[in-house]
């Protein structure tokens, strides 16, 4: 059973978001969902979940919203725009703000919110999909700990690990740059390995097992590699989201004065699968830049 008359909103049923949505109600707690997209608010409903196309209808009367937006941009606007979440929901609702966002804007937002008498956790996540539906997300957070107590109930239904990074918001988002960094130059690199060892007349599906089992194996190679060999760029992760995220990380060295030659290598090649359009489809169609390149085709294509 759930926390008595404990109520959540997540905001943003993408593929992480969704989960966090599906894990709360599965832990029997109270959940309003919020999406632009009328068939997968349908699906919620269907669920048991209550669904909204407005982020101030779900968070009234909230204990806890969670908001899984992709950008700075959607979150600003879901919690102060028409509509927005922050002015109706009830003071000392605790929100956690869950996108991979810049720091800086982490720490203003969190501020923002303390201002209008929210409770703040800048809290970004990581594990993909399958951790997301099994409540089994890594949370990378930092708040106060009133903040945390008052999300305990959300945070228990929806993850594995929770990280307490300290008082401060945008410690959260600082690891979680750090994470998108390796998440991003392993996925790059992954794609780089499968398609040199199909031009070199490797099986894909040989190459996968052994790599899996040697050292060269990494999480985003045993995630991946599966999307390549099957030709599956359905999105999980979308190649927009490593522009953007890899983006972050490149802004912060530049700020920091920082190198960062494997962060920008790895940029450019996302940026070429967008210009190639394929900034839709799953992050592992990257991919598709080296076939094109090498003059190879890969598992799927015609």
């Amino acid at each position: 059973m759930g926390e008595a008359n404990y109520k959540a909103a997540v905001i943003g049923l993408g593929s992480m978001g969704w989960g966090a949505a599906v894990s709360l109600l599965n832990a029997g707690i109270e959940t309003v969902g919020v999406d632009v997209r009328q068939d997968v608010l349908d699906k919620f409903k269907a669920l048991g979940g209550t669904s909204t196309t407005s982020p101030a209808e779900a968070a009234t009367g909230c204990d806890a919203v969670m908001v899984f937006v992709v950008n700075a941009e959607q979150t600003a606007t879901v919690l102060y725009g028409e509509n927005g979440a922050v002015g109706a929901a009830p003071r000392g609702c605790v929100f956690l703000t869950c996108a991979t966002t810049p720091p800086e804007f982490a720490e203003q937002i969190a501020n923002r919110l303390s201002e209008s008498g929210m409770q703040v956790i800048d809290a970004p996540v990581s594990g993909g999909a399958t951790k997301a539906l099994d409540g089994d997300m890594t949370i990378m957070a930092s708040g106060a700990s009133t903040a945390f107590d008052k999300a305990k109930p959300a945070t228990d239904a929806i993850a594995n690990k929770v990280y307490r990074l300290g008082d401060a918001p945008g410690a959260g988002s600082r690891v979680k740059m750090i994470n998108q960094l390796l998440a991003g130059v392993h996925i790059a690199a992954t794609a780089e390995a499968m398609t040199l060892g199909i031009k070199a007349g490797v099986d894909p599906q040989t190459l996968y097992d052994v790599i899996c089992a040697s050292a060269g194996q990494s999480w985003m190679f045993g995630n991946r590699g599966p999307h390549i060999i099957e030709g599956d760029y359905d999105p999980k992760s979308a190649v927009d989201i490593f522009v953007k995220d890899l983006g972050i990380v490149s802004a912060e060295g530049n700020r920091q004065d920082f190198p960062l030659p494997l962060t920008e290598t790895a940029l450019q090649q996302f940026k070429a699968a967008q210009d190639e359009g394929l900034g839709r489809e799953d992050d592992a169609a990257v991919a598709k830049v080296y076939a094109k390149r090498g003059n190879i085709k890969l598992p799927g294509q015609d």
